[in-house]
């Protein structure tokens, strides 16, 4: 009887008709609770359905029950997987090797668990013996080329994204996987075919690129909305989001800032000044940590700028969201978006009343659980709005956080020192490699043959790109040693050495953002097209809050005559540069304290629309 029962769930499963099944397994274990198979294909059913926690708790039964099914090790090591319980997934998939060690997808998502643990190298070595079982198989190139990215062998990732756009064309996000490893090498040969093939498939609503490489490739906010929506609901991390609690009570409005990010990292770089001028009074601020904990000065200070700081990094999305609710937090920012790393389930789970999107990623999520995008009327103007699915929230001056605070050393290297000659002019832009284009290097290129000895410094990335950025020099006519490469170095180095150069170019059509802070800082000035996108105008944003907004221009023209016309007028040039020192004391750019407020206001008009049960909306705060 038990057994007809079971072919007769099983048959519904195959067509289906998941709920139907998950019925006849539920009666069959009310028959028997040991039933094995019950327990392996309900548990598998719930997995199809999302809820990986019930999954995990059936297969786990499944496999003490059965410990020589290598299939229900296997599963349970998904279920963990999802859970992010990477540690657990390990075993779960060795445990399945151990009884079938030609198991392909066991190695692979054996791959992606260490992936996850930041283990790389055991990582790749997962993926190769994945590929060695099943040479085309896209899904395990397509991890192994995810690991040699998170090692910046941008190049041998680039391979694997080659193999597996061959393999299977429509594998999700192949192409945009491809475009941008071959972005961070400067290799530009496909870079015009492989925006149009991108941009047609997103237009098709095809997955051909991730929303955060879009931010960085594409120059239409509108394909970018389309690009997110499109993750969103096939990607989304909750099918069927709760609905948003209702506003607390509380004597101080709780906000809760999350992020992979509380690390040596560009955004805890931006944060920490805000995170210490909180006003406590009247917030009670809390840091919820996903990412690693780098022991860093930088994660020190941020963990004392919070009332309360949490590692969460082992915990699941359901769990960090389920304790954001316990401590009832009435405003949940994400500073991750869709970068590398994030989390966007926690947010899917409805953690808070109040879910903005702000720092992390420039650009829409395209998800209906984030309520506001923290902006201003330079990186999203007004009629830009319809392409963010998040209402707008436009602060005074620039959008972007900085830390007044920041050291820059007193004693700087000299020319010679950092390889640069005595008394040449020097362009440099430090954006990382993946935001150069050719069309932005074609303009540098005719300003060094226009300046009689001028240099560009560039940052050092991986050695691909130096070596074709250094291709394409003397392919343009120019000597390959006046392209100069700064060495990666601590961060108050950095900022130091920012006085060595003359001017900061920058780049489209992403540019530059917290390099363009770290230059402004540092009293270089720096020139910029103001782009058609939020990752595009960042500079510009920065610029006009600095009060210099003569170095914003509208073209690629306008910009390479403006930048010609500041190396060929050193009195001009020196002027903006005294400019740019001068009102990085006294300009709004980077007083920390007042930016502050004026967030503040922001959360305390959002927080008031939640306690009177109004429709969120876009609007822009007074300034303080």
């Amino acid at each position: 009887m038990s057994e007809a029962l079971l072919e007769q769930a099983v048959q519904l499963h195959r067509a289906g008709r998941r709920d139907e099944a998950a019925r006849l397994y539920s009666a069959l274990l009310q028959q028997d609770p040991r039933h094995f198979y019950a327990l392996y294909f309900l548990g598998f059913a719930y997995f199809e359905s999302g809820e990986f926690e019930r999954a995990a708790e059936l297969m786990a039964q499944a496999v003490k029950i059965n410990p020589r099914s290598p299939d229900a090790f296997y599963n349970l090591g998904c279920s963990y997987l999802q859970l992010q319980r990477h540690q657990q997934a390990v075993l779960c998939f060795d445990a399945a090797l151990g009884l079938k060690p030609d198991y392909d997808a066991a190695w692979t998502n054996r791959g992606v668990a260490l992936l996850s643990l930041r283990r790389q190298s055991d990582a790749l070595a997962s993926f190769d013996r994945a590929i060695q079982l099943n040479p085309r198989d896209p899904e395990a190139f397509s991890n192994r080329g995810t690991a040699w990215f998170e090692l910046q062998r941008y190049d041998r990732a680039a391979e694997d994204y080659a193999r597996v756009a061959e393999l299977a064309p429509d594998f999700p996000h192949a192409r945009g996987n491809l475009a941008l490893a071959r972005s961070y090498c400067c290799d530009w040969r496909f870079a015009e075919r492989d925006r149009a093939e991108i941009t047609a498939a997103i237009r098709a609503g095809r997955p051909a690129i991730s929303p955060h490489a879009s931010v960085l490739l594409l120059d239409s906010a509108e394909d970018q909305l389309l690009c997110a929506r499109n993750w969103t609901s096939t990607h989304g991390p909750a099918a069927h989001a709760p609905p948003a609690p209702g506003a607390y009570d509380h004597s101080k409005i709780r906000v809760a800032y999350v992020s992979g990010d509380f690390h040596q990292h560009a955004t805890a770089m931006l944060l920490v000044g805000v995170l210490e001028e909180h006003d406590r009074e009247r917030f009670e601020i809390s840091g919820v940590s996903f990412g690693a904990d780098d022991s860093s000065a930088l994660r020190r200070r941020v963990a004392a700028a919070c009332d309360r700081f949490l590692d969460v990094q082992a915990a699941s999305d359901h769990e960090i969201a389920q304790k954001l609710l316990d401590l009832q937090i009435d405003i949940a920012v994400d500073l991750k978006g869709f970068t590398q790393g994030s989390r966007p389930g926690i947010f899917a789970r409805r953690a808070a009343p109040i879910q903005i999107n702000y720092l992390g990623h420039p650009g829409t999520m395209g998800a209906e659980y984030i309520d506001y995008i923290l902006a201003d009327e330079i990186v999203i103007p007004p009629e830009m709005q319809r392409h963010y699915t998040e209402q707008v929230v436009y602060l005074p001056g620039s959008y972007q956080a900085t830390d007044r605070h920041r050291q820059i050393p007193e004693e700087r290297p000299t020319r010679a020192e950092a390889g640069l000659p005595e008394h040449a002019f020097v362009f440099c832009c430090f954006n990382n490699s993946c935001k150069i284009t050719g069309e932005n290097f074609h303009v540098w290129m005719r300003l060094l043959r226009s300046i009689e000895g001028s240099v560009l410094w560039l940052l050092a990335g991986n050695e691909t790109a130096v070596q074709n950025l250094k291709g394409a020099t003397e392919a343009a006519g120019v000597e390959a040693d006046r392209l100069i490469f700064a060495p990666r170095t601590a961060p108050d180095s950095h900022l130091a050495r920012h006085a060595l150069a003359d001017l900061f170019l920058d780049t489209l059509p992403c540019s530059a953002h917290t390099a363009a802070s770290d230059a402004l800082w540092a009293g270089l000035p720096l020139l910029t097209v103001a782009g058609t996108t939020f990752a595009g105008r960042v500079a510009a944003s920065l610029l006009n809050a600095l009060g210099v907004p003569e170095l914003v221009t509208a073209s690629l023209a306008e910009y390479e005559a403006l930048a010609l016309s500041l190396a060929r007028k050193p009195q001009e040039l020196a002027a903006i540069r005294a400019a740019v020192a001068e009102r990085r004391r006294t300009s709004a750019l980077f007083n920390t304290a007042r930016f502050t407020r004026n967030l503040e206001r922001a959360y305390l008009m959002m927080w008031e629309r939640q306690r009177q049960k109004l429709d969120t909306r876009a609007f822009t705060v007074p300034a303080a």
